[in-house]
């Protein structure tokens, strides 16, 4: 009997995104420019990533926009 090994799953690698891009990816989406699912394409970045950025960033965002 041949004995077949199993390869494991592989994740897809990400690489870490810095603020700025988090920040203009956001900014881009609430400006209505670009969709989640047309960014994380776009950026090689996962779409869950994307909506804890614009829940833990939004209201950053628009404190900045505000104040500018």
């Amino acid at each position: 009997m041949e004995e077949s090994k199993k390869t494991p799953c592989r994740k897809k690698k990400y690489e870490k995104v810095g603020f700025e891009l988090k920040l203009f990816i956001i900014n881009q989406i609430h400006n209505g420019q670009i969709s989640i699912n047309h960014a994380a394409q776009k950026y090689d970045v996962s779409r869950s990533s994307i909506f804890y950025w614009i829940k833990k960033y939004s209201t950053l965002e628009q404190i900045n926009t505000g104040m500018a």
